[in-house]
């Protein structure tokens, strides 16, 4: 299996079918070889060491939030589709978002992930480090067969979501405490589910954060950045914009500490 066919084949369970929804990019904003995210992330922790000792006493801390709300919000928190990204952020964001009314933010949110979910999938090969589950008994909010062949670290799920958080953020700095929060809170999704490791969503957005810092230096970025801008600018200026529901209960949940 050539190395494109494994990205592509390992993103399947996280962000492709996100980043194929409607006409979506097929390539990111990066040039092959822009940037290598093992030689960025700290090693995967290993047996004995704090790092793993800490995952251990997470995982086995946080196993009573499933059948909870919080649990709730996470297992829904699995999704990665476009549709529900969208929906997942627009009580942060404060109208509702859609792939209808926001085709350009779509774009470039999809093609920048493009570049952070290649970096998670190749240093998820890199690392291999077994999901949390693999190593201790514990419930989780999704059957461990969905995850076959996938592994911990870092976690694709975190850096899909801090890849929405930051680039929204930009777009609309005067919600970013909020747009941030949930992106935190959709990281912290995988930790209360029982499949990443806590060291595997820290890893995430720094995957997502290393990337993207490089994909700013690109000028068809800032071009499509540009124009998702004015998008959400007059989106946000429409008041026949539809707003989110139930932000009160989302924000309530989002700021719960998980442990």
């Amino acid at each position: 299996m050539t190395k494109r066919a494994w990205i592509l084949g390992g993103m399947l369970a996280v962000a492709v079918p996100a980043l194929v929804y409607g006409q979506q990019p097929r390539a990111g904003y990066l040039p092959s070889g822009t940037i290598d995210v093992t030689h960025i992330l700290p090693a995967a922790p290993q047996k004995g060491d704090a790092r793993y000792e800490g995952d251990r006493a997470i995982f086995k801390a946080t196993r009573h939030w499933l059948g909870t709300p919080r649990g709730d919000l996470a297992t829904r928190d699995v999704n990665t589709g476009v549709p529900y990204m969208m929906s997942a952020y627009s009580c942060a964001v404060g109208v509702a978002l859609t792939p209808q009314n926001a085709p350009t933010l779509v774009k470039v949110i999809s093609k920048a992930g493009i570049d952070t979910q290649t970096q998670s999938g190749a240093a998820k090969d890199y690392f291999k480090r077994l999901r949390p589950f693999q190593i201790d008994k514990g419930k989780t909010c999704q059957a461990p067969e969905e995850l076959k062949g996938s592994y911990d670290y870092p976690s694709g799920h975190a850096t899909w979501a801090w890849t929405w958080a930051s680039l929204l953020s930009e777009l609309v700095p005067d919600r970013a405490t909020m747009i941030m929060a949930r992106g935190r809170a959709y990281g912290e999704s995988r930790i209360v589910c029982g499949v990443h490791n806590a060291t595997a969503v820290e890893a995430g957005r720094m995957t997502s954060a290393s990337t993207l810092a490089a994909v700013h230096a690109q000028a068809a970025f800032q071009a499509d950045l540009a124009l998702a801008r004015a998008e959400m600018t007059a989106l946000r200026a429409d008041p026949a914009t539809p707003k989110p529901e139930n932000c009160a209960a989302e924000a309530a949940l989002v700021s719960q500490p998980i442990l």
